[in-house]
């Protein structure tokens, strides 16, 4: 995954076997609660409902770009926590599942970013404006 350019990529590894599939479907109903209760996802809650989602559409048939396309749909930033969507600005997903061919997907800004610029305080000039009689 890839946020803002002065941050160096990262990778994050999900890897389960028939066993564990319980396991993340639990965790996955638990993240779907949170959501429920319009409480705000983290950057790794993010991230696995962005798996949940390829996994279940792959499953279900659909085409890499139809997942693409989709993508934008799953999480706004009213889902997520303030520096969640410019964390995740690219997701690569390297992904194989119920041994179909190996599929290589790739989000680009799936949760769309805010029209701000963070600046330093002390370059902002704050006048004091006072009423007038």
């Amino acid at each position: 995954m890839e946020g803002e350019p002065d941050v160096p990529p990262s990778t994050k590894l999900y890897e389960f076997k028939d066993e564990d599939e319980a396991i993340f479907r639990n965790v996955i109903e638990m993240v779907k609660d949170k959501l429920s209760r319009n409480l705000k996802l983290n950057t790794h809650e993010a991230l696995l409902v962005f798996c949940a989602y390829i996994v279940s559409e792959i499953r279900s048939g659909k085409s890499e770009s139809q997942i693409i396309d989709n993508s934008s749909k799953i999480l706004t930033r009213d889902n997520v926590l303030f520096g969640v969507p410019e964390t995740l600005r690219q997701i690569t997903f390297n992904i194989t599942v119920d041994n179909l061919p190996k599929k290589i997907i790739r989000f680009i800004e799936p949760v769309p970013t805010a029209n701000y610029i963070m600046v330093d305080p002390r370059a902002i000039r704050v006048t004091n404006c006072e009423k007038q009689s």
